[in-house]
């Protein structure tokens, strides 16, 4: 296959990967936080009826999975940006790629720690019974805002850089006279190149 005739693949895996990409972005970074925290950490009524130690640290690892489940749901914006990236290579996109892989893997752990640490202290409860250290996860959300706002940012502006990559001039003057219609940054090229060799006809 041409690389020609793979243009309109690649626009159109770059469509869908948008349809993934956005609604995940908002739905499970924005708003997911308030849903997961609650899912993955060991609830208030629960915590007021464990007594021993081996409950709570029980309690606290029956809700791994779901800190795991969670993480994936996460990295869902992350799998569309390397997909991306693969069907668009850039060398300079590519090194934003990987800063937002690394903030993105800091980002997972510190949250999974701040989590289970929160499951281990379970609202006081279970501060007797495990180490202060335990205590101390409950200042690493601020630590997870410093990292995950430039993350925000470099994935969204990365995202908007992804849906505008111009396609190869094979590929419009494929596509012939309804090509303006496909590509009206081409038309306007058009238009001020006509505009400027007006004078020398006249």
């Amino acid at each position: 296959m041409s690389r020609d005739h793979a243009q309109p693949q690649k626009l159109a895996a770059r469509a869908l990967l948008a349809v993934v990409f956005w609604p995940s972005l908002f739905f499970f970074w924005f708003l997911g936080p308030f849903v997961f925290f609650l899912l993955s950490t060991t609830s208030s009524e629960v915590c007021a009826r464990l007594e021993t130690r081996a409950q709570f640290l029980a309690a606290a690892n029956g809700a791994i999975p779901m800190l795991i489940a969670q993480n994936l749901i996460y990295a869902i914006p992350i799998v569309c940006l390397v997909l991306w990236g693969r069907l668009f290579p850039d060398p300079k996109r590519a090194r934003h790629i990987v800063t937002c892989i690394k903030l993105f893997a800091c980002a997972v752990v510190i949250g999974a720690l701040w989590e289970y640490g929160s499951s281990l202290v379970c609202d006081g409860y279970g501060q007797p019974f495990f180490s202060p250290a335990w205590q101390m996860t409950s200042y690493l959300p601020i630590i997870s805002l410093i990292i995950n706002i430039p993350l925000y940012v470099r994935l969204s502006a990365l995202a908007v850089l992804f849906r505008h990559v111009r396609t190869s001039p094979r590929m419009k003057q494929a596509h012939g006279p309804n090509s303006s219609l496909m590509f009206p940054d081409r038309l306007a090229l058009d238009g001020t190149e006509r505009l400027q060799s007006g004078p020398e006809r006249l």
